[in-house]
């Protein structure tokens, strides 16, 4: 075969060639322009990372009270230390709330249960111990927003009269329970505090998962304790707020009283 010149196949080949190139050329920039678009309309970057930032600082802080106060008894990984404190892996933010809140913890001496107290540390130390112990062992955690559902008092009656009324009473005046331990009164309890003590089961209160209560179930009883123990008392004497059980039995030693004396009053006279 002979070598001819095809002067139209140079051009088609030139010409793909050009359309390949420009090609390139347009997804390189479309790339570009994707990108820098993309870090103009999206301003939620800096707020994560303000967030992060905030949160770093927040643990940093709770990790030096936590040195501070909590690390001789529970030790420097939060593995315990035997006959001082326990392991707090796995406790999470939520436990450690409730312990600090209440003035449980710091503990004040070892007894049969660790009873309320006055908090030794406010609101926004208590907050950077529970996200320094949460950020090292994990575990549960307290929800955000509200924690009461003032519309369901009536359904938080029932669920509560179920799973709490048993050892807290009907009016949550809490009781005695086994082994020199008791069920506390609820009054002085914050929405908070309930609804980590039913998540996380401090002392000898069972826990509840989200699938034994669900979030909106806990928040329906703490609006039912909070509407019950802040209610204004009607006067008199409570009887410990067992209702018709103490009530009739006041009655029934009261009847039979005063009918023994009666007869007694009735045969001295004969």
């Amino acid at each position: 075969m002979s070598n001819v010149s095809d002067p139209g196949g140079v051009k088609r080949r030139r010409a793909k060639a050009r359309r390949r190139w420009t090609g390139y050329a347009a997804l390189l920039f479309t790339l570009v322009a994707l990108g820098f678009g993309y870090s103009a309309l999206a301003p939620a970057q800096n707020g994560t990372a303000v967030a992060d930032a905030a949160d770093a600082e927040q643990i940093a802080k709770g990790q030096e009270l936590y040195e501070r106060s909590c690390i001789t008894c529970h030790g420097e990984n939060l593995q315990g230390i035997d006959g001082r404190g326990v392991p707090l892996i796995g406790v999470g933010q939520a436990a450690t709330y409730f312990q600090l809140a209440t003035g449980r913890m710091p503990a004040k001496a070892n007894g049969a249960q660790m009873p309320r107290s006055i908090p030794v540390f406010n609101d926004e130390e208590i907050d950077a111990i529970s996200a320094y112990v949460h950020s090292i062992g994990g575990g549960l955690e307290m929800p955000d927003g509200s924690l009461r559902d003032d519309a369901a008092l009536a359904k938080g009656s029932e669920l509560y009269r179920l799973n709490c009324a048993s050892c807290h009473n009907f009016t949550g005046k809490g009781g005695a329970l086994s082994q020199g331990k008791y069920a506390p009164p609820l009054s002085d309890a914050t929405d908070g505090e309930i609804y980590a003590a039913m998540l996380t089961g401090p002392e000898s209160m069972p826990s509840f998962s989200d699938a034994q209560l669900t979030p909106d179930e806990k928040k329906a009883i703490v609006s039912f304790v909070r509407a019950s123990t802040d209610s204004i008392s009607p006067g008199g004497y409570g009887l410990g707020g067992y209702g018709p059980v103490s009530e009739g039995l006041i009655a029934f030693l009261v009847g039979m009283g005063a009918i023994v004396s009666f007869s007694l009053w009735s045969g001295s006279r004969k």
